[in-house]
């Protein structure tokens, strides 16, 4: 069985087209530095007030189970360091 090659357009530039594609991969891997919303920011005030009543971060994190809200025990340390 022969390969069947397609034609190339006579107007087709090789080091156009790279260039094009390796901007393109540039946008997508460049990171984004922007503050991203956490889920938690949601609930920030509840969460500093439970936290300035004695409440653990065990102790938030069931809280926030309760409420049907998904998040690791360690997101919620995470954030309580930065955030609380």
């Amino acid at each position: 069985m022969k390969p069947n090659p397609k034609k190339v357009p006579l107007d087709f530039d090789p080091v156009t087209e790279v260039s094009r594609l390796k901007s393109q991969t540039k946008a997508i891997r460049k990171r984004n530095y922007s503050q991203r919303k956490s889920v938690l920011d949601n609930y920030h005030g509840e969460i500093i007030i439970l936290l300035s009543h004695g409440a653990t971060a065990t102790e938030v994190h069931r809280w926030l189970r309760e409420l049907k809200v998904k998040i690791s025990l360690s997101t919620v340390t995470r954030w309580i360091k930065k955030n609380g």
